[in-house]
């Protein structure tokens, strides 16, 4: 995969994602829109967790169908409307990813568009 993930030395060390993502050459270029906690069936999870749960599963699906998964991803961007949603966020994303460590961006917004959103996550996949 024509991925390298970059983290110089004279930058902090980042926790659960790189300070770049250097693609080179790339077959096939996956920007996903941004995905909320909306099930296939229309009913929106209840509850931040359940949201983040439904979003990190649309994410994974549209991947699939694209034949990717979380390891094509290059760059991850999340927007929570409810700081108290960082810890899961980052456990949830991290056991998601697993060591795969893209570029990404956190963001606290005052809302989304629909108010019933907690979550919404936008990405990019390379293969």
């Amino acid at each position: 995969m024509p991925i390298a993930l970059s983290n110089p030395p004279t930058v902090h060390t980042p926790g659960a994602y790189s300070h770049a993502v250097l693609v080179t050459d790339p077959k096939r270029r996956l920007v996903l829109s941004g995905q909320v906690g909306t099930a296939p069936d229309g009913t929106i999870a209840a509850g931040g967790e359940a949201q983040i749960d439904q979003v990190l599963a649309n994410l994974s699906a549209i991947l699939a169908a694209h034949g990717m998964s979380s390891a094509n991803l290059v760059k991850v961007t999340a927007f929570l409307t409810d700081p108290a949603l960082i810890p899961a966020w980052r456990t949830k994303r991290g056991a998601w990813q697993g060591d795969h460590r893209p570029a990404s961006t956190l963001l606290i917004v005052a809302g989304l568009a629909d108010p019933r959103f907690v979550v919404e996550v936008e990405a990019e996949a390379v293969e």
